[in-house]
């Protein structure tokens, strides 16, 4: 099984019909109004948080931990980092956003085991990222990809990419608790918990 091929082409197939095309097959209301949610601030929002994590999480791991996995046909924690950071890249090249000059999906995930480095690479592939998003109208956000199924639009590009991200999240917070690491927004809410617990008596 290709590990790197697999999430990205799994999601796709079962987003690239996407929220567009959701609402017009089960919308039976007749409700034509404007809909309230804003795809492109909610996305960026969404993935602002889900990167603090991934960055608070990987600076959170001892440095000989980069090298774990949970088994040998597994992702150790740097590459799956490095697999978050690099399918940034490869999603949003799915719209036409072009990666950084000398991007190599296939080696990516291997070029370095060194923590401040990971963190590095999250911090521009977030960078590039949020610039894209940001940078797209709502027109681009229905722009048709006819590559990806006769309805699929940029918006479900970036619907894709939201939903990786949690994907990975998950992941690495298993990884985490299976080395006996909290991951350190739990640490924090349980801190506040027990602060707040006297005060309750």
């Amino acid at each position: 099984m290709n590990k790197r091929v697999l999430p990205v082409g799994f999601i796709l197939m079962a987003f690239v019909s996407g929220p567009g095309v959701w609402a017009q097959t089960t919308d039976a209301s007749g409700d034509h109004t404007a809909p309230s949610y804003d795809m492109k601030a909610q996305s960026l929002v969404d993935l602002e948080r889900v990167q603090k994590k991934f960055v608070d999480l990987a600076n959170a791991l001892p440095a000989d931990k980069m090298t774990w996995r949970p088994s040998t046909d597994s992702r150790s924690f740097a590459e799956l980092f490095l697999h978050v950071a690099g399918e940034r890249y490869a999603i949003l090249k799915l719209m036409g956003a072009a990666a950084p000059e000398g991007f190599d999906a296939r080696a990516f995930e291997k070029t370095t085991t060194d923590k401040a480095k990971i963190v590095d690479e999250l911090n521009k592939s977030w960078e590039f990222s949020k610039k894209t998003i940001g940078g797209m109208t709502n027109a681009d956000f229905a722009k048709l990809i006819p590559k990806l199924g006769p309805q699929a639009n940029a918006g479900d590009v970036v619907y894709i990419l939201v939903a990786d991200a949690h994907e990975h999240l998950g992941q690495s917070i298993a990884y985490a608790r299976v080395n006996g690491i909290v991951p350190p927004w739990t640490a924090e809410a349980q801190k506040k918990a027990a602060e707040k617990k006297p005060e309750q008596k």
